[in-house]
This record gives structure tokens, C-alpha cells and sequence, in this order.
């Protein structure tokens, strides 16, 4: 069975039209100007890098293997797939010999013959997510690429219509991806969290503790700082709750019970301590906690990325500008 590729027909398919009646599929990038295919990675790279010097460091190497497949690895009797989100059909077809170059904002061309459609409605959910995906091209896997053929059918022909699941089918797939897609959410949302600097990771705290309402100050560097943010309703302390906070920012090494009874030192009634450890705590440390006569909280990385969603909206630009974050919407059941 032949490779099956996706490729996009630009941004919000616009030249999707173009694609099925020129018999053809193209990619972009017209500032790194023609290309051979004998072309190297490193080649394609130092031309992209060139023409593009405004690109994030983690964009270029998507483009680049883009660049890459398209003129390598996408071969003739491979079979590709674009999608035209308006008449919600993905055209299959099979690449032709030849690779051209024209005067175009997706300018590096592959003939293609297309032969037959599938109607998105009728692919399963998992499917659906696999062919999602905003890259420009992409090789799709076995299980969604055999559902794509065993569902399509010759152009020209009208495409099947989707036929009702079980009750309630649907919904559970949906539910199921929707959650898997929430979790892998909050792990990248820790992953950005785990990348701030120390004095990055003050900054986000106090600004989680002003969207809670309270007034919150990061004390100045030195060695001797006593707390590493300081909150409370004033901001000078004269009101209580006083907000006492320690930050340790070691990824791979948990917090014991012994650092937790120096932070506590010195504290006294009506004092409120606040620990945060990027590292997690020892069950040790956990118990300390747990019978501090100071109300003591502890915070891990997933208790921080909680709070820190739960108040987002709250936060002042200088704190949402250190973990930007955007709004997912998903039908709702």
C-alpha cells in the first residue's frame, strides 16, 4: 500500500480549488526561491534562515522539513490528500512524475491525478483528530489512511452521507479526546512553567496572588531576602492575612521537612506561608506541613498551573506575558 500524505492548500485552504482542478498539490515559501531535489537539509536550511531572519527558532526547522519531504520523500504513485473545508471533502489522488517551480505564494508544484473524495462526516472521531493537524504537509497514519480509502469514493460520484451511531457513541469519543487533549494541555502549560527562570517563576506567583486579590511585592536580590514574595489586602503588611512565600525552583529535586522548619522559623501567629517547589516535596516534608501550627500550603507544578489557570483571566499583562495561554473552545455536549 502507498504512502498517503496531507497537503495543505495554503492558509484556510484558499487555493483548495486550485489544487483539484489543476491537478495538482504545491507548497510555500517563495522567499528561499527555486530549489533542486538533490537539495540538502542543511542547504534548505541556510536558505530558509536567510530569507526568513524574523522566523522563531522553533518554527524554521518545521518549515525546512516541509521543504524537505516535499522534495524527497513525496514520491510518484505516493497518494495525497488536501481537504476543502467548505464542501468538508478530502480529495485523494496519486503523485506524478515531475516537480516544477512558478511565480506563486505556493510556488514548488507536484502533478497529481485525483480520483475520489471522503466526506469528513463520515470518518470516526480518531480519524478526524489524526487529520487535523495544521502542518502543511504530513504523512498520515496507517489506520486513518485506510479508513480515508475504504470511505472514499470516485469523483464525480456522490459521496456517502453520514449515518447516526450508536446513542451516544460520538459524544464519548469526543468526550474521550477532549479529555486526553486537557491533559496533554496542562503538561505543556507545566512544561512552560518549568522553563522560567527563578526570578521569572517570583514574578509569576506574586502576580497569581494580585489576580487572587491581595497586593504582592517580590522581594529585592540579595542572599539574605528572608521570603521570596511577600502578600497581603495592603500590600504593607498592617492587614492580615500576612502572605509569606518560598520559592524553590529545582525541577528534579523535592523539598524536604528540614527546609520546610527554616522557612517556618521566625513566623508567628496570624501568619499565612505559602511554598512553592517546582521539584515536589518528600513525603516527609508533606507530613511537616500537614502539623505546622502556621498555616502552611504547599504548592507543586501542578498545583501552581491550577491556580494559575483558574485566575488567568485576572492576571495583569506583565504576569500573562510570562506564560502566554489561549482559549480553547469545544462543542459543548
Amino acid at each position: 500500500m502507498s504512502t498517503m500524505w496531507m497537503v495543505r492548500s495554503g492558509q484556510d485552504a484558499a487555493y483548495v480549488e486550485e489544487f483539484v482542478s489543476g491537478g495538482h498539490v504545491a507548497i510555500g515559501w517563495p522567499a528561499i526561491g527555486p530549489i533542486e531535489p538533490t537539495a540538502s537539509k542543511v542547504e534548505i536550511e541556510r536558505r530558509m534562515a536567510a530569507a526568513y531572519p524574523e522566523a522563531k527558532p522553533a518554527t524554521l526547522p518545521v518549515w525546512v522539513g516541509n521543504v524537505y519531504r516535499f522534495l524527497h520523500e513525496l514520491s510518484p504513485g505516493d497518494t495525497v490528500v488536501t481537504f476543502d473545508p467548505e464542501k468538508r471533502l478530502y480529495f485523494v489522488g496519486t503523485v506524478q512524475q515531475g516537480l516544477t517551480w512558478r511565480d506563486h505564494p505556493l510556488p514548488r508544484v507536484r502533478p497529481v491525478i485525483w480520483e475520489s473524495s471522503t466526506p469528513r462526516d463520515v470518518l470516526s472521531v480518531t480519524t478526524r483528530n489524526t487529520l487535523g493537524s495544521i502542518v502543511s504537509l504530513f504523512k498520515i497514519g496507517s489506520e486513518a489512511a485506510a479508513e480515508l480509502r475504504q470511505r472514499s469514493v470516485p469523483l464525480g460520484t456522490k459521496p456517502p452521507v453520514a449515518k447516526p451511531g450508536p446513542q451516544g457513541a460520538e459524544p464519548a469519543s469526543e468526550f474521550s479526546l477532549l479529555a486526553d487533549t486537557l491533559a496533554k494541555a496542562d503538561q505543556f502549560i507545566e512544561d512552560r512553567i518549568a522553563k522560567l527562570d527563578w526570578q521569572e517563576l517570583q514574578e509569576l506567583i506574586a502576580g497569581v496572588l494580585r489576580a487572587m486579590g491581595y497586593r504582592s511585592k517580590v522581594a529585592d536580590a540579595g542572599p539574605d531576602r528572608g521570603v521570596d514574595v511577600f502578600a497581603s489586602p495592603d500590600g504593607l503588611g498592617l492587614e492580615e492575612p500576612r502572605i509569606f512565600v518560598e520559592v524553590k525552583h529545582q525541577p528534579t529535586t523535592p523539598i524536604g521537612a528540614q527546609q520546610l522548619r527554616s522557612f517556618l522559623g521566625g513566623r508567628k501567629s496570624g501568619d499565612r506561608c505559602l511554598y512553592v517547589s517546582t521539584g515536589g516535596y518528600t513525603k516527609d516534608a508533606r507530613y511537616e506541613a500537614d502539623r505546622s501550627v502556621i498555616p502552611l500550603t504547599l504548592l507543586a507544578l501542578p498545583e501552581l498551573r491550577q491556580l494559575l489557570v483558574d485566575y488567568y483571566e485576572s492576571l495583569d499583562a506583565a504576569t500573562t506575558a510570562l506564560i502566554p495561554l489561549k482559549r480553547l473552545y469545544w462543542p459543548a455536549d
